[in-house]
């Protein structure tokens, strides 16, 4: 009775049963995968938060595919902080980023259709991908004194079906921004093999360097769709608002933004309150974005710190986000070490094939963790990996 294309596997793997299990008998657990920030004891504005969803242009509907001007506005004010010069005819407002990709594989790709997605990377991908009945084909980023996109794999993994590549900038978890050259050969290739550029750029502004890096909104050499949203750049997921921002060569913008008017029109899906709340949330993002990134940098430090008292353990290097790669020694599966981990020294922590790390010996632990919870998770992280 179902369709093929939720014909996934729902049986729990052992670390989310074991999970289960710690969390029914009630054990302490520190958590070093959090990655809900209304959970990490930030301080928000609830005043102006709640005062911003009580706005009284909400008692009447107006149903606008793109989504509100005034929220619009307000997103490309964003991006010109980010020196992207973007209209608001360009963005669609959506419900979520995962939206988001759905509207763009819809507009992209016919049934069986493939776009290009890196690794490691998150592994939301899949499903998405799924919904769609679109192939993912991987690319590999590799590691070399810091990440970079393998160029000659990924022109190697394009095939006549691939209408689209997909770049995380910064990657989640790895950190890795896509760098000014990286995007120049991203374009020249995009635009020889007829592809679009999907950029999700969700955690653009945590960036652990002094540079701001650049964003892709406001591409004009390949098509591009660039997409992020209030759930990480506020720190305000339960909003669900996001954004999906074209780009790229005139003619083939134009014919895009006509064709997602029809998407986004069909589905609606934007509520007033939020919409209209977005200028006033957007406004108070910087108060988040310092508390969270203090702790980031406090994290990154105590990780670094821990780590210097031993030889076994060490971190790749990390150019921003909220997530930190760690290298442990391959002596059995980083699901065996995490399940260890977990049921013997209560620390929860994510084993890397669940971001498809390629081989063994690897952990991703979140940063915004609690300082000292992620202090102590870290204690028996790095002396159960011995």
């Amino acid at each position: 009775m179902f369709a093929e294309r939720t014909h996934w596997n729902l049986s729990p793997n052992r670390l989310s049963e074991a999970l289960a299990r710690h969390r029914a008998a009630g054990k302490p657990l520190v958590d070093l995968t959090v990655s809900n920030p209304t959970e990490c004891g930030f301080v928000y504005d609830q005043r102006a938060i709640l005062d911003a969803l009580s706005n009284p242009a909400a008692l009447k509907y107006e149903p606008v595919a793109r989504g509100l001007a005034t929220a619009r506005e307000a997103v490309a004010e964003y991006y010109a902080g980010h020196g992207a010069s973007v209209g608001i005819e360009d963005i669609f407002l959506t419900t979520s980023t995962s939206e988001a990709y759905s509207y763009v594989f819809k507009l992209l790709c016919n049934p069986c259709d493939e776009i290009l997605i890196p690794a490691p990377s998150y592994p939301l991908f899949d499903f998405l991908a799924d919904l769609q009945d679109v192939k993912l084909v991987r690319y590999p980023l590799v590691y070399d004194h810091g990440w970079q996109i393998d160029f000659h794999t990924l022109e190697q993994a394009i095939t006549p079906h691939a209408r689209g590549v997909v770049v995380v900038n910064p990657n989640n978890p790895t950190g890795h921004y896509v760098k000014r050259a990286e995007m120049e050969k991203l374009n020249a290739l995009c635009t020889s093999r007829e592809l679009a550029i999907i950029a999700d750029e969700v955690f653009l502004d945590f960036s652990l360097g002094a540079a701001r890096p650049p964003s892709f909104a406001g591409n004009r050499d390949a098509l591009t769709f660039t997409m992020s949203g209030l759930s990480k750049i506020c720190g305000l997921p339960q909003m669900k608002a996001a954004w999906l921002v074209v780009g790229g060569p005139q003619k083939l913008k134009s014919e895009a933004l006509a064709r997602l008017e029809v998407i986004a029109d069909t589905y609606l899906s934007m509520n007033a309150p939020v919409q209209l709340a977005m200028p006033s949330f957007l406004l108070q993002r910087r108060a988040f974005q310092n508390q969270l990134m203090d702790r980031v940098r406090r994290n990154l430090a105590e990780l670094d710190r821990q780590l210097a008292l031993q030889k076994v353990c060490s971190r790749l290097e990390v150019e921003g986000g909220w997530y930190a790669v760690l290298r442990v020694p391959a002596t059995r599966t980083d699901e065996e070490l995490a399940l260890s981990l977990l049921n013997d020294d209560g620390v929860y922590i994510h084993p890397g094939h669940f971001y498809d790390f390629p081989s063994e010996g690897y952990l991703v632990a979140s940063l915004i963790a609690r300082e000292a919870d992620f202090s102590s998770g870290l204690a028996g992280l790095i002396m159960r990996s011995h």
